[in-house]
């Protein structure tokens, strides 16, 4: 079972989750709506990047959740494109047992920078993305 969560500010991330939910048969959720996980999903967390952070709430999510063992796969966004968004949510996951099976991250359009960002090159390697991760948890 999967389960795709998100925090998106701008709608660039909510793009991601939607691609990835889609590949994955499921429905993207963001995280103001979702508290509890199912027991034993694997998780997609995915977040813009604000002040190389991740969004509010995932933190609570991480923290009220037991990752211990879970498999996880972070995506998300932001005006760089350098992921640090990533590296953020990384932090928070690793002393929770979490197995972080792998990350995506791409440009996010921010006021008029990087505009037409994601591109639809962008979501087709998200849902590629999505696909690799599918296909390394059925194995």
């Amino acid at each position: 079972m999967f389960e795709v969560i998100y925090y998106s500010r701008s709608g660039n991330t909510q793009k991601l989750a939607a691609a990835i939910a889609e590949e994955l048969g499921v429905r993207a959720v963001d995280v103001k709506q979702k508290k509890d996980l199912a027991k034993g999903s694997f998780v997609f967390i995915g977040s813009g990047c604000y002040a190389n952070k991740q969004g509010k709430g995932l933190e609570e999510l991480i923290k009220e959740n037991n990752f211990k063992g879970r498999s996880v796969a972070l995506f998300g966004t932001s005006a760089k494109g350098w992921g640090d968004e990533i590296k953020a949510m990384k932090k928070l996951l690793q002393p929770t047992g979490a197995f972080i099976r792998g990350s995506f991250h791409c440009k996010g359009r921010w006021f008029i920078i990087n505009r037409g960002h994601p591109t639809v090159d962008e979501l087709a390697n998200a849902k590629g993305f999505a696909c690799r991760m599918k296909n390394l948890e059925s194995e």
